[in-house]
């Protein structure tokens, strides 16, 4: 059964995001044959995200492409705003929303990251999505950023 982790009180949601892409690749989470999604309709929204995996690490390549790129059945990392699932034998593992709504395809991967940022309409929506995996029984582990960052800071 796919598995849903919320990060919230995230500071930067896309900044946030990133970070998740490079601890997947890091950890060979993501890879050619279990590509990582990152969904959301919001074109702006994903445009931004794809040009900040560029610039978000000097010292860190982050190798991705959108689902209509040529080299999307090679890539570890796919950008999208449809619904997309690898061809076999590849297969879905990790999917990242920035999306507002839960997409119609997550039960398709092992688990689901759910990026919450500051303001309160992204926190309304994101209240909408848990609401929507936990009566349907998914597994669900939830992440404070903010008390993290007051861990780190003793």
């Amino acid at each position: 059964m796919t598995s849903v982790d919320f990060h919230f009180n995230t500071p930067d949601r896309l900044t946030h995001a990133c970070r998740l892409v490079r601890k997947a690749l890091r950890a060979k989470a993501a890879s050619e044959e279990k590509p990582l999604v990152v969904f959301c309709r919001d074109a702006e929204r994903l445009s931004a995200f794809d040009d900040l995996l560029y610039s978000f690490s000097d010292e860190d390549f982050l190798p991705h492409v959108t689902a209509d790129h040529p080299l999307a059945d090679e890539s570890p990392v796919i950008l999208c705003d449809f619904q997309w699932m690898p061809d076999a034998p590849r297969t879905p593992n990790l999917l990242v929303n920035l999306d507002d709504e839960v997409p119609e395809f997550f039960s398709s991967f092992d688990r689901v990251f759910e990026i919450v940022g500051p303001d309160d309409l992204d926190k309304q929506r994101a209240r909408l999505r848990f609401a929507f995996y936990r009566d349907r029984g998914y597994p669900l582990t939830r992440h404070d950023l903010q008390q993290a960052d007051a861990r780190d800071a003793r």
